[in-house]
């Protein structure tokens, strides 16, 4: 199973995930607290992320995250409403 690890005021969180688990859908059910969404598809851009490492283990960006992060895409900025976890990953979040 994947292993997600958010970085958050200097500390890291670390979950293990089931595969294809979507990381808005665990931040509503309390499995990441403090992953900060609004709307859940990829509208509002509240859940945009910073990916540290592991992204190439992501799906490559879907026309909501093209059309809402631009040029942030290749700064390594993804819509974490839009990605279904199958690889470990490491994200920040501001």
């Amino acid at each position: 199973m994947p292993i997600v690890k958010l970085h958050h005021n200097d500390q890291v969180y670390q979950q293990e995930v089931s595969v294809n688990s979507n990381l808005v859908v665990l931040a509503g059910i309390k499995k990441f607290p403090y992953l900060k969404y609004g709307c859940g598809m990829g509208k509002c851009t509240k859940c945009t992320v910073k990916v540290l490492a592991g992204g190439e283990g992501l799906p490559e960006p879907n026309w909501k995250e093209k059309k809402m992060l631009n040029g942030k895409l290749e700064e390594g900025f993804r819509l974490c409403c839009q990605l279904y976890i199958h690889e470990d990953v490491e994200i920040t979040q501001e």
